[in-house]
């Protein structure tokens, strides 16, 4: 009752339930704008939350993810076109049950089913998050640094294509993370005389150059989005008879996407594929898929929403972003001087247990604004190209500059956004180096600080037991990595010595 009460207070007594109401808004526009990824939605907002109290400031960026994840189905729906990349498994039933028309049913359907998911996501948030966050209570200098290890041993499952890539974006990123003042002697480095570099290059600002300003870029020589027809289209609710046969494809991907959640480098498109495969393995009318199947559209709507919810629970409880989303929740925290991860429950429980709260109101703000969005979502999509992206330019710009008044972090993002672009044109994934700027200082302090308590012996790290398994968690994940990279390479090496 003690958290309730912690709950109830973080949203009456700041501004989180407007701010969730203005996010869920924000996110479904996001969403329905093709290549607006949630990530990308969040970080645009990132630098007004600023000056925001921090209940106020995660409740808007966690409202903008379950918002946009709707938001991504509507193209998906009526262009063919998915928003979001979790929304591309949508396209397959949705457009065709549009053809039909049906494409009312079907936002119906996928509006239900990702207000289900989003809850049921949530769920699993609260259940899972603070035991696992008691456990890590317990962690000691040589234990932090095996987090920030085990963080980083994530880079090489979300590598995609290539491990030699993703561990250079991670090095650039822990590059990154060394300018500034050290740690310990307070001494300045790799700042060249640069004043404003000696507190260093912050996180936030690094976010929104690689997922907003390298988005910007990568648009401008895209072709231009499909429109969607002007005829007027009302969102359908499904009925009883159809929701009791959809209950065994949401509960699929209720499942599928906890795990998939809580897996780091896993996330929502993953989730909604696997979900869509399943549903059709178990379906009674697998025909049905491909040619307008009401399943084929809940069972990855559902996963992607409950994705919304799980894949905080690796950041709230250990401090280890596992999703580009997910990194910018985390980097709306840094901003007000809040670590995530074992102490967040000690030191700001109104935040976590807020932000709890904030996430039910956006599910449920999501499920009422979904019903009437959907005419202003067509008049946005159908606007265009260059008009939004420079609204986005300029939405950048301001908000940029808005945290300290200082255009050279304004050039900082854009550097960092040229970066990020050069970064997609070479296939490089932008998230390790992400993890790296967050996870630099956290490595480096703490290894310098158990270095100190041992007189210089490294065996601490082994001595201490949660940083001995940590430790040997990371590893594990790395010689996992490192043979299935084996076992793609060899067979690709194989058929090219083939005559």
């Amino acid at each position: 009752m003690h958290e309730l009460g912690v709950a109830w207070h973080g949203l009456t007594s700041t501004w989180a339930i407007p701010a969730s109401i203005v996010g869920v808004i924000w996110g479904i526009f996001g969403g329905a704008l093709p290549g607006i990824s949630p990530s990308i939605a969040m970080a645009l907002l990132l630098p007004f939350t600023y000056s925001l109290d921090p209940v106020t400031a995660v409740v808007l960026l966690g409202s903008v993810y379950i918002g946009a994840e709707y938001g991504g189905s509507i193209p998906a729906i009526l262009i063919n076109t998915p928003g979001t990349n979790s929304a591309a498994a949508t396209t397959i039933d949705g457009y065709a049950m549009h053809l039909r028309g049906q494409g009312g049913l079907a936002l119906g359907i996928s509006l239900t089913s990702g207000f289900v998911g989003g809850l049921f996501g949530l769920l699993m948030l609260v259940v899972l998050t603070e035991p696992l966050a008691d456990v890590a209570l317990a962690f000691t200098p040589p234990a932090y640094f095996a987090l920030g290890m085990f963080g980083l041993s994530i880079i090489a499952s979300l590598s995609g294509n290539s491990l030699t890539k993703g561990l250079i974006s991670g090095i650039m990123g822990l590059m990154i993370a060394t300018v500034g003042t050290d740690p310990l002697s307070g001494v300045s480095r790799f700042t060249f005389g640069v004043p404003d570099l000696i507190s260093g290059v912050k996180p936030i600002l690094v976010m929104v150059g690689l997922f907003a300003v390298s988005e910007l870029l990568a648009q401008m020589v895209e072709p231009e989005w499909a429109k969607v027809s002007s005829r007027i289209m009302r969102l359908e609710l499904p009925d009883w008879t159809l929701w009791k046969r959809l209950g065994r494809c949401e509960a699929i991907g209720c499942a599928i996407g906890t795990f998939e959640g809580i897996t780091p480098g896993a996330g929502g498109t993953i989730a909604a594929f696997l979900s869509y495969n399943e549903a059709k393995r178990w379906s009674k009318h697998p025909e049905e898929f491909g040619h307008g199947s009401p399943e084929g559209v809940a069972a990855p709507e559902c996963a992607n929403n409950v994705v919304t919810g799980t894949a905080l629970v690796p950041l709230l409880s250990l401090g280890i972003p596992g999703s580009n989303s997910a990194a910018v929740l985390l980097g709306g925290l840094l901003i007000h001087g809040l670590n995530p991860g074992p102490m967040l429950f000690e030191r700001a429980p109104e935040v976590a247990y807020g932000l709890y709260a904030g996430l039910f109101v956006a599910n449920v703000v999501m499920l009422l604004v979904g019903l009437v969005i959907l005419s202003p979502c067509i008049w946005l999509v159908n606007r265009p190209r260059p008009y939004l992206l420079a609204f986005i330019f300029a939405l950048i710009v301001s908000g940029v500059y808005s945290i300290e008044q200082s255009f050279f972090q304004v050039g900082i993002v854009f550097a960092t956004g040229l970066l990020g672009y050069g970064m997609r044109r070479f296939d490089v994934p932008i998230l390790p180096m992400v993890l790296g700027v967050v996870l630099g200082f956290m490595v480096e302090s703490n290894y310098r600080r158990s270095l100190l308590l041992s007189g210089g012996d490294h065996t601490i790290f082994l001595r201490d037991p949660v940083s001995l398994g940590l430790l040997a968690t990371a590893l594990t994940l790395l010689a996992f990595t490192l043979w299935r990279e084996r076992r793609r390479v060899t067979p690709s090496a194989a058929r090219l010595g083939t005559p």
